[in-house]
């Protein structure tokens, strides 16, 4: 049901917006086409009674997609209020500019964001990737902040089946052509295959920039008579209904919405950022945004709103690709790499010339007005006429209180038993972690990363040393920026609400382990069908969780994105998958940890508890054949307290390396330290109360391998016991043979053959 608070502004915007020229009554909306269109005949009804008549099609057709659920959030704004959204380094609040925002020192702010591009990877892998890497950067440089790196989280189906393949071949392939070209390096990513990802592989897509504090530039239409232009690529029919395309299931029928997905050219997007670069310095820009879901539609109707002011424009002076374009088709166009610049009066001609320069299709399309309107033209006829705060969030779309039912198949996980699955001897334990070495999921994914390239571009110096996050070098500062994303769906999955906190933990842990304060966070909140009422429970207690842990690391919300109706049919929805983009300071580059072993003869110490779980781990799903389980073991307070107490060694110069332990447990996490340097390790289990396969391959969380030299040791073991932290002293880094309990697991060079090799082998 609509909110009281939402009824109220569409009475007011009803009475306060007089029409005051005559619409177009051409091609008058029904009710039908409204549910075509994705609307209820409830909310049709709602449309008329903000415009005080019938829409025309026009009309209809931008209230189709910006009260979709892309645009508009109207299923899930509710609960995404409940996240924490203030910290002691936030510039900007969640929702208020188009991307997070936060102060990194030195008068420097770091802007990121990450969001979906999922539907339209479905159905054109290379297109959809590559459209949303470019969509994201633009939200970036849109505030005036150079993008400086690209991180990714993608997911798959079966890797054995061919459309899988076809998908991850086509997806890597337009991150790595449109990123490459564009010059901004990928530094960090996951990838993830399960058979829920079948029909509807995932692809989220995170940018970061720099800009300078009080340089940055909002989405605003401030200055009535301030001319409105249009700059970047030509319009054609791309992406016509792409947020609509977006808020509906995939079906047998989708590939008929091929022309919702958008065509991308970074080239040209290269040229856009540098001229935007070069427009915000003349001190011109009133406000600029992308051109990204519902075209000209979204950017005109939201920096009109957020303003207060109106806008008219004539789509006539659109400049277009292709003849005869209907208004409704300019409007709704989703044409990849335009921007919108509202012109400070006096710059027009200074910003006709940079647009010149840099070879740019331009044209002025209209001006600022005082109406709270957005009225569009086509050859001087009005063809459509809308209160601009009846089309945004927390205007006049519609919010929904939606009801959720705990989902049935928690009975079934709440039977689960360890005692019922035998443990392994160690003799099964080698062939095991053969085994997980080269699964799809634990296995190396250079295969993908290969194709991306890691240093193009960097004004700010990356770095390719082996960390849990990607960190980037600020220039001309001893500082760096770290950058993760994460999420482990099968968790969610198991325990949506503790699944939630474990994504935003293993973010922030990834970040500790790479010798970064965390800072703040965005998300890409990808779940099925909201009306499906188990999947909206899920929706719920895992943005439950995740502001539970957002509080305790205190790295509040920034924004990010929404992704409904990851489902084909009532019972094949995705795992929720809420994926964290999170980034954190390194404030001085000397305390950069990496992963790695570095010398035989180290110490290695696992700080946390080793515990007898192994609910949800990939040993349990891909060796036992267990797909129902609980969540691994996990209490929020000792997660925060191992992570302090390994920034307090990393600031003490005590650790030689630090790797958390995720998937596929304790030796997967020793296993990647020693293969960089083609080291090996020596260990033991101390507790023998312990199962071999909790010892080994169990995914209980917080825990994190750290290596020290022996003459460390005593020194970081005071400090762990000063903070009351458990720990385990497992054995120390060898020359090249991976011993556990005196049992030969064999040479790591043997172990390292299989896990780089998995992967390619199924792909190349």
């Amino acid at each position: 049901m609509f909110s009281e608070k939402i009824r109220a502004n569409l009475h007011s915007i009803k009475i306060t917006n007089i029409v005051t020229e005559q619409v177009s009554t051409k091609q008058i909306a029904t009710v039908e086409q409204a549910k075509q269109l994705g609307l209820l005949a409830e909310e049709f009804e709602k449309i008329k009674e903000i415009l005080g008549r019938t829409p025309n099609f026009t009309e209809l057709s931008i209230f189709s997609v910006m009260w979709s659920e892309h645009c508009s959030y109207k299923n899930s704004i509710v609960w995404l209020k409940t996240l924490p959204r203030d910290g002691k380094n936030m510039l900007a609040k969640a929702g208020e500019e188009n991307a997070g925002l936060i102060d990194i020192g030195d008068g420097l702010a770091c802007a990121f964001k990450i969001e979906s591009h999922n539907h339209p990877s479905a159905l054109e892998p290379f297109q959809g990737a590559a459209t949303g890497v470019g969509g994201i950067n633009r939200d970036i440089f849109s505030m005036g902040a150079r993008p400086i790196a690209q991180l990714n989280s993608l997911r798959f189906g079966n890797i054995e089946n061919e459309r899988t393949k076809w998908l991850v071949r086509g997806v890597v392939k337009g991150i790595s052509s449109y990123g490459n070209a564009f010059g901004i390096p990928t530094v960090g990513g996951e990838v993830y295959f399960d058979d829920c990802y079948q029909i509807n592989p995932l692809v989220n897509a995170m940018s970061v920039g720099i800009t300078r504090v009080g340089k940055t530039v909002s989405a605003v239409a401030d200055g009535i008579g301030n001319a409105v232009y249009i700059y970047g690529s030509s319009t054609g029919k791309d992406g016509i209904h792409g947020a609509a395309f977006a808020s509906k299931d995939i079906t047998e029928d989708s590939v008929k919405d091929l022309p919702s997905v958008q065509v991308g050219d970074p080239f040209w997007e290269k040229l856009i950022l540098e001229a935007t670069m070069e427009l915000i310095e003349t001190g011109g820009v009133i406000g600029m945004q992308d051109m990204g879901a519902a075209g000209i539609t979204c950017s005109t109707s939201e920096m009109s709103a957020k303003s207060k002011t109106g806008m008219k424009v004539w789509l006539d002076k659109v400049p277009l690709r292709q003849a005869d374009m209907k208004d409704w088709e300019i409007l709704l166009s989703e044409s990849q790499e335009r921007m919108l610049v509202v012109v400070k009066k006096g710059f027009e001609k200074q910003f006709e010339q940079i647009f010149e320069k840099w070879d740019l299709t331009y044209a002025p399309i209209g001006e600022v007005t005082d109406t709270g309107r957005v009225q569009y033209y086509m050859h001087n006829e009005l063809v459509a006429d809308i209160p601009s705060e009846s089309l945004v969030l927390g205007g006049g779309a519609p919010v929904y209180h939606r009801e959720y039912t705990e989902p049935k198949y928690f009975a079934e996980i709440a039977k689960f038993d360890i005692n019922t699955i035998t443990d392994c001897s160690y003799t099964e334990a080698i062939e095991i972690a053969k085994k997980l070495a080269a699964h799809p999921n634990i296995a190396s994914k250079h295969w993908v990363y290969n194709q991306y390239d890691s240093m193009v571009g960097t004004i700010n110096q990356t770095t390719n040393a082996p960390s849990d996050a990607g960190v980037v070098k600020i220039k001309n500062t001893d500082k760096s920026l770290a950058m993760t994303t994460d999420c482990n769906s099968r968790y969610v999955h198991a325990n949506p609400f503790v699944g939630g906190m474990i994504a935003v933990s293993e973010a922030a842990r990834n970040l500790v382990c790479s010798g970064a304060e965390p800072a703040a966070v965005t998300n890409c909140l990808n779940f099925g069908n909201p009306y499906n009422t188990e999947v909206y429970y899920q929706f719920v207690h895992a943005i439950k969780g995740m502001g539970e842990a957002c509080k305790k690391f205190d790295t509040p919300v920034t924004g990010g994105n929404v992704s409904f109706y990851n489902q084909s049919s009532d019972n094949d929805a995705v795992f929720p998958t809420p994926t964290i983009g999170m980034v954190g300071l390194i404030r001085n580059g000397k305390k950069h940890t990496t992963l790695d072993f570095k010398n035989d003869g180290d110490c290695i110490i696992l700080v946390g508890k080793s515990k007898n779980d192994i609910g949800s781990s990939q040993y349990l799903v891909s060796q036992r054949g267990v797909n129902i389980s609980p969540v691994p073991a996990f209490d929020l307070d000792e997660e925060y307290n191992v992570q302090q107490a390994v920034s307090k060694l990393i600031a003490n110069d005590l650790v030689q390396s630090a790797h958390d332990c995720s998937e596929g447990g304790l030796f997967v996490s020793l296993l990647e330290s020693a293969m960089v340097k083609n080291l090996g390790f020596n260990i033991r289990k101390s507790n023998k109360s312990i199962r071999n396969d909790a010892f080994l391959f169990g995914e209980a969380q917080s825990r994190i391998v750290i290596s020290v030299t022996a003459l460390n040791q005593s020194k970081v073991e005071d400090i762990l016991k000063s903070e009351g932290i458990a720990y385990e002293n497992l054995g120390i880094v060898t020359s090249g043979i991976i011993t556990v309990d005196t049992h030969k697991f064999g040479s790591i060079t043997d172990f390292a053959t299989l896990h780089q090799t998995a992967l390619e082998k199924h792909l190349a």
